[in-house]
């Protein structure tokens, strides 16, 4: 068994913008920067032979290069806590575009249809106790931030290890996006 899941990886130098926000928040877990990411698709546990599967019908898609920004933190809530703090993405057609070709392959194959509506984010932190305060001080002094435009020229498939001390991805296969038309 392997955990799997599709995402769009992020250059070097905007990981590192990442990164500079990640402090002063109390009780938080943060992302490793080599694993700061954009999920378009979380999969699950899978047997090898359905691995094979994904990994060929994630091959037949091939949408077109596009640029992306990201902008803006928030938080996600579980019962009422926060529980992660993320950078979200500007509204974005192609990216809409490449996640729904992503999830038809899979839906395709057999794959269970994904039932949560997809909001793309950059997951920064996984939060545990952390006071209200704190969040509501990093989202005001971060609102602002922006990176891009990025260029997006491919997507990942990853596979996800976990262990006590946060998961290991390890990028098992790349798709590239067509070039523009001219």
């Amino acid at each position: 068994m392997v955990r799997l899941f599709v995402g769009v990886e992020l250059p070097e130098d905007v990981r590192e913008r990442l990164v500079s926000l990640c402090a002063g928040v109390p009780g938080a877990r943060w992302v490793p920067p080599e694993n700061l990411h954009l999920t378009l698709r979380f999969i699950g546990e899978v047997a090898g032979g359905e691995a094979d599967d994904i990994y060929h019908a994630l091959a037949q898609v091939r949408p077109r290069i596009f640029n992306l920004t990201l902008s803006g933190v928030g938080h996600f809530e579980t019962g009422g806590e926060v529980r992660q703090l993320w950078v979200g993405v500007e509204r974005n057609a192609e990216l809409m575009a490449l996640r729904g070709r992503v999830e038809s392959a899979l839906v395709r194959i057999g794959v269970e249809p994904e039932k949560r509506r997809f909001m793309p984010h950059v997951t920064l932190a996984r939060l545990k106790d952390t006071p209200v305060h704190r969040v509501s001080s990093f989202l005001a002094h971060h609102s602002l931030f922006r990176a891009g435009p990025i260029t997006i020229d491919h997507f990942t498939l990853f596979s996800s290890f976990l262990q006590s001390s946060g998961s290991i991805y390890t990028a098992e296969a790349e798709y590239l996006l067509q070039p523009a038309t001219v």
